[in-house]
């Protein structure tokens, strides 16, 4: 594991020192946990829609969708 540093308000650091003593768990285990679920929560929000069923895309397929797949799917180029 990699030591790090993170500077959190009084009352934030206090429920979160509480709800580890409730869990029986440390401090630092209880912000591993709880960055493991956001960043996993988040992920799975975050995934490019080119992938989602809902938004395959049913027409003739343009040669350059690979390249433009922005422009095609969200109407920007990037």
């Amino acid at each position: 594991m990699k030591r790090t540093t993170v500077m959190l308000p009084l009352d934030l650091k206090t429920q979160a020192e509480s709800r580890a003593h409730k869990l029986g768990i440390s401090l630092g285990e209880f912000i591993r946990e709880s960055l493991r679920h956001e960043l996993k929560s988040t992920a799975k929000k975050q995934a490019d829609v080119l992938f989602e069923p809902p938004a395959v895309y049913n027409g003739e397929t343009p040669s350059d969708i690979s390249e433009k797949h922005d422009k095609y799917l969200y109407g920007e180029e990037k």
